[in-house]
């Protein structure tokens, strides 16, 4: 994919969005390489996840990216952005949306809402701090019961 820069943050987040589905559909983690995705980040990219989700943390880099995306491949077996919808603003961007995803572990189905902030620098995704509704709902359906005593 060749791409040049842009300082239109929904542009980037179009084209980012688009090469996410290209990268899954290649494979992903360990399969598909990374480039496609690396362009839109700028190489320092911060992301902001809850820590009561099993996909945790924050993720530095495009090391760090990388693993984040091997860490939802190995969370969810089916992860779906039926509905999007972008707000911008100079360097920054609201995007809601709205998720349905499938556990890798429970097999559970789970349906939920995401606000994300996103801040550009240099035209490229330079920090993302997403939002849940729930993040124990989510946890949960990714969470295998504990053994009756």
């Amino acid at each position: 994919m060749t791409t040049t820069p842009t300082t239109d943050s929904t542009a980037v987040l179009t084209g980012m969005y688009a090469a996410e589905a290209e990268y899954l559909a290649a494979g992903g983690p360990g399969t598909a390489t990374f480039d496609l995705l690396a362009f839109f980040f700028a190489p320092d990219v911060v992301l902001h996840q809850a820590e009561g989700l099993p996909f945790g943390g924050t993720w530095r880099g495009h090391e760090g990216m990388e693993r984040f995306f091997h860490a939802m491949t190995r969370t969810w077996d089916a992860f779906d952005m039926v509905e999007q919808e972008f707000l911008a603003a100079g360097d920054t961007a609201v995007v809601r949306t709205q998720v349905r995803a499938r556990s890798r572990a429970t097999g559970r189905e789970i349906a939920f809402p995401v606000l994300q902030t996103v801040t550009f620098a240099d035209g490229r995704i330079a920090e993302v701090r997403p939002f849940y509704w729930d993040t124990a709902a989510i946890a949960d359906a990714c969470s295998q019961p504990a053994p009756a005593a």
